[in-house]
């Protein structure tokens, strides 16, 4: 049995995606990935431990069956939770789909989501604690995510480094002490 204390990053990036040179670092979802590497290794007390660390990298020309789906597979397995960046970007890639088909579906990993596009918690739900439409519309962009999240509890949260904080260290959204799976987020 592997030890589940890894957060498992999701974002989208246009397929076929390389990290090298300037194609990643301008790719909207993966900076904010980054973004949360770079708070790591300037204090290693962030409560972020990547699961994209845990087995090696793959390349573009990699076989999508016989390589990356069972990387993705391995990284979710070694997860806690999943860290989904969803934005106004974000589109159905074929990796997305599976890491939300594999990682809510089999494998009941609660969900932290970030919007990039939002700084505030009072963007994400109204004064009545309704999710607000932005955010519901975003939702439909990733229906693998959408049609899944009912079965685990799911933290919607904005880009801000403290809510992502208290996101991370929250218990309820980790796989062995999930809260009920409900949609959560933080109160405005």
């Amino acid at each position: 049995m592997s030890y589940q204390n890894a957060n498992y990053s999701a974002f989208y990036v246009s397929e076929p995606f390389s990290e090298s040179n300037l194609g990643a670092n301008s790719t909207h979802d993966f900076v904010y990935y980054n973004m949360l590497r770079m708070w790591k290794g300037e204090d290693n007390s962030f409560p972020f431990n990547d699961a994209h660390d845990k087995t090696y990298n793959v390349r573009d020309g990699s076989d999508w069956e016989k390589t990356l789906k069972p990387r993705l597979h391995t990284r979710l397995d070694n997860s806690k939770n999943i860290i989904l960046f969803l934005s106004s970007i974000t589109a159905n890639s074929r990796a997305l789909r599976e890491e939300m088909n594999y990682g809510i579906g089999t494998k009941g990993l609660p969900v932290i989501v970030i919007y990039p596009d939002y700084d505030k918690k009072s963007d994400i739900v109204d004064s009545n604690g309704n999710f607000k439409k932005q955010i519901k519309d975003l939702w439909d962009k990733l229906p693998a995510f959408r049609d899944n999240m009912s079965s685990v509890a799911t933290l919607h949260i904005p880009c801000t480094k403290s809510v992502i904080i208290s996101a991370l260290n929250n218990e309820d959204f980790m796989v062995n002490t999930m809260a009920d799976a409900e949609k959560y987020y933080y109160k405005p």
